[in-house]
């Protein structure tokens, strides 16, 4: 990868105002630029707020919609990753991240890991996204995870298994509580897990929360960049809008995987056995139906 100054736009987006949300973002942007970034990163749902609920199908757009051509133009400066409510194939509503660069749409990750639980309802508000890729951008091969995604190990993995050198990790993470001289408790979780998932897949990884408050959720900020040897490179306040850039440095990445050379020895053959393997027990997929085959029995 080559070297790369990434800003962090840690924002406040306003529950299903897409204009004031686009012209929150130009301003970003512009400010980025400023600040002599590469690329720019915005939170999950960006666009449009989080708690959306009915106002799904009338804030969706399709990735080629008009509305997204000021992002567009944009990104002939800085590159961007902006989150938005794609109406896909079949009016499929996916909660989905767009990628600028160099004034085209370079790639579109859709969510694949939707929460519904707790305080959490995307299940029932969105279609779940069925592929994890890598891809290319003019700063090295990159990949983008929201929220929900991160927390499957199996995401970042893939991702770095296909060539991935920076992961742009999205997410609208609300507050839980505090600790004596932790601060923000959920923060803290993100933070533990981003410094894991860098140093297990020898990778950068910059995550950009909102803030802000919707429906009587606060959203905690806190957004970071973490290297591949696992060290917190700058971090944005808790609750409050920032706009914050940080420099991630290719001789670094190759630092650390000269030193961990863990994804070299990924065993993919092995996975893939293994995977099989389990796919037929837990689908009951052996021949003679609830008997075990002979290898399920020795293993």
């Amino acid at each position: 990868m080559r070297d790369v100054r990434v800003a962090l736009a840690q924002i406040a987006p306003k529950l299903g105002d897409l204009g004031a949300n686009l012209a929150l973002h130009l301003e970003h942007i512009h400010d980025a630029v400023g600040q002599g970034a590469q690329v720019v990163v915005f939170p999950e749902l960006s666009l449009t707020g989080y708690h959306l609920a009915d106002q799904v199908p009338e804030i969706a757009l399709p990735r080629h919609a008009p509305a997204l051509e000021p992002l567009r133009e944009a990104s002939r400066r800085i590159d961007i990753a902006a989150g938005f409510v794609e109406d896909g194939p079949g009016h499929r509503f996916f909660n989905a991240v767009a990628y600028f660069s160099r004034g085209e749409l370079l790639h579109v990750h859709r969510k694949v890991f939707l929460p519904t639980y707790g305080m959490f309802q995307e299940g029932r508000e969105f279609a779940r996204g069925e592929r994890l890729r890598a891809f290319e951008t003019p700063n090295g091969p990159a990949g983008v995870l929201i929220c929900e995604d991160l927390w499957h190990p199996t995401s970042s993995w893939l991702l770095a298994q296909q060539g991935a050198e920076i992961v742009l990790s999205v997410g609208n993470g609300p507050t839980r509580g505090t600790r004596p001289g932790a601060g923000i408790t959920s923060i803290a979780v993100w933070r533990d897990l981003l410094r894991m998932q860098a140093q297990f897949h020898t990778s950068f990884y910059v995550f950009v929360n909102r803030v802000g408050c919707e429906d009587g959720l606060t959203f905690g900020g806190g957004s970071m960049a973490v290297d591949p040897f696992g060290r917190v490179l700058v971090e944005a306040p808790a609750l409050d809008e920032h706009l914050c850039s940080v420099d991630l440095a290719g001789s670094t990445l190759r630092r650390a995987r000269s030193a961990y050379p863990l994804l070299r020895d990924a065993d993919l053959e092995l996975l893939h056995r293994e995977l099989s393997r389990l796919r037929r027990i837990r689908y009951d997929m052996s021949e003679r139906g609830n008997e075990a085959s002979p290898e399920e029995e020795d293993a």
